[in-house]
This record gives C-alpha cells, structure tokens and sequence, in this order.
C-alpha cells in the first residue's frame, strides 16, 4: 500500500477496528443520531444535496468504512454504488452487511483504484477531516481525478485549519474549510450548494457542500 501514513497505520489497524464497531447503526438509528446533533437527518440533507440527480449516477464514497452513507443512498434508489475503505476488518463488515449488492473494496484515498472520470459523483463524509494538513491536496487531487463531474463532502468545519484532539491523541484529526480548500485547488470547480450546520448543544459546526466542474 502507498503512502503509509502515521494515519494510515492507526486506520489500517486496531485503531481503525475499533472505530468501526462504534459506527455499526441500523439506518433509523444513524438519522436519528443526525437529528440529535444538527436538527436535521442524514436522509434529508442528501435529499436537499443530491436528491434532484439521476438514480443512474455512478457514486464512490472515500471511506465507506461499513457503508453506512451508501446504504442511505441505496434507500434513495441510487443504483451504481460503490466504497473504498482502508481498514479490511470494515470492509469485510460492509459486504456481509450490503450483501456485495454495494461495490466496497479495500483500497486507499491516496491511490484510488479507479480510472480517471469514472464516476459521476465522488463523496466523502468524515473522511477529509482524518488526512494530515501536508497530505491533503493529494487526497483532493485523487478525488477530483476520478470524477466526471461532482464532488460531495460532509466534514467538520474551521474558517483555519485546526488540529483537535481525538481521543487523547494527536495528528490524527483537523477541521478546516474544506470546500474553500477544493476551489482553491481546482480552478473548473463551483459550489453549487453549501450547509453549515451548527451542533445543537455545543458550538462546534459541520459543512455539507457540493462542488461541480464547470462545462468547458
């Protein structure tokens, strides 16, 4: 595997194992674990995002862990669905529990393993929020690359780029302005949509954006 990271080694093993047992939610439980926190589900956000696109569409999540989020989109009635994640242990959860009808794979966000434009929609959902300040672009390139035309991200947000410290320990999470960070990046990009979503009993706040290439 490319680029092995101090993250990636965290994510790859125990540390990733882990997280991936606390995520394990049934579809009610993980929009009501939305409404809690922001006010709003996860099912409706997707819809005020990217309810309006062909069921056709082909999607990648970066990160899919167990494939929560590919699931909700299955429910909407998105057909080409497919993940990467990391950890092997999160993998092998996904498919047992989306019967292999959902395409997840093993794979890296620093080396996707799919042709340049080949998806329609490329997404990520508390994936950016995880890779180094001095890896991000390659992350974002990677993402851009393999998208013919939309990127869509829900990821903790900073106006600066700021490390918190996850569960005890450092380097391993950053909130930023991570749609400002894609534009800035790629200048045939366009927000179509932006949410900032305040958390109802703190001050902390998320951002769900979808970005666009613009026609040539």
């Amino acid at each position: 595997m490319s680029n092995i990271t101090e993250q990636v080694k965290k994510w790859v093993g125990e540390f990733g194992k882990k997280y991936t047992d606390r995520n394990i939610l049934t579809l009610d439980e993980l929009d009501e674990m939305y409404r809690k926190k922001f006010g709003v589900s996860r099912t409706e956000l997707n819809n005020l995002f990217i309810g309006g696109l062909e069921r056709s569409i082909k999607i990648l999540e970066v990160g899919s862990n167990i494939g929560n989020q590919l699931l909700l989109l299955q429910k909407m009635g998105f057909k080409n669905l497919y993940g990467i994640e990391i950890n092997s242990y999160a993998v092998e959860f996904s498919k047992s529990r989306t019967k292999n009808i959902i395409n997840i794979i093993q794979g890296s966000a620093f080396d996707i393993p799919f042709k340049d434009k080949y998806f329609d929609l490329v997404f990520t959902s508390g994936l950016l929020i995880h890779i180094a300040p001095s890896d991000i672009e390659t992350v974002m390139c990677e993402i851009y690359r393999c998208t013919r035309e939309y990127i869509w991200g829900f990821e903790y947000y900073s106006d600066k780029y700021t490390e918190i410290i996850y569960r005890g320990q450092r380097n391993l999470l950053w909130k930023a302005n991570f749609s400002k960070m894609y534009l800035d990046l790629f200048s045939d990009l366009k927000q179509v949509k932006e949410r900032k979503l305040k958390y109802l009993n703190d001050n902390n706040v998320d951002s769900m954006f979808l970005l666009k290439k613009k026609c040539k």
